[in-house]
């Protein structure tokens, strides 16, 4: 009898043992845990949440529960965490990584990190057009640099105060 064959008749004769070994759904998780941490603060820690809003540096991205593992950079922007009941806290990073680990885990790492309604709209509207006039001006490169960088900061914290 060939190898095949007989494979075949003893799949035939044992069905209760191939069907044991099916595989099954994954189960479901509905919350992620997370924790945000700044160098000199935890702002959540290993808390549950549905939903980690954030602006990695590929792009904006969604992280809900079952995520697939992954590092990423931030750029500066708007980390958007959503409660139990679609309660949402909006804080603006100034940039760090977001790491997705197995087991429905989030860990953000950000250099600074503060409330979004704490920030000014005229404010950051002054010191962005004097960010741009430094950048545009004849100093130095490096001067020129950064306030490129600074005005940069002060246009992702446009665009997430008006998308609030």
């Amino acid at each position: 009898m060939s190898a095949l064959r007989l494979l075949s008749s003893a799949a035939r004769r044992a069905p209760s043992a191939l069907a044991q070994q099916r595989r099954g759904y994954a189960e479901v998780a509905d919350k992620i845990s997370l924790s945000l941490v700044l160098p000199h603060q935890a702002i959540f820690t290993s808390t549950d949440v549905v939903q980690v809003n954030l602006a990695a540096a590929t792009g904006d991205m969604g992280i809900l529960a079952n995520h697939v593992p992954s590092i990423e950079a931030l750029r500066p922007g708007l980390i958007e965490v959503v409660e139990s009941g679609n309660a949402s806290k909006k804080w603006f990073a100034s940039g760090g990584f977001a790491t997705v680990h197995p087991g429905n885990k989030l860990t953000i790492n950000v250099v600074e990190a503060a409330p979004l309604e704490s920030f000014s709209s005229e404010a950051i509207r002054a010191n962005l057009q004097e960010a741009l006039k430094v950048a545009a001006g004849n100093g130095s490169e490096e001067d020129k640099m950064e306030a490129r960088i600074e005005a940069d900061v002060y246009e992702a914290l446009q665009h997430a105060l008006g998308s609030k």
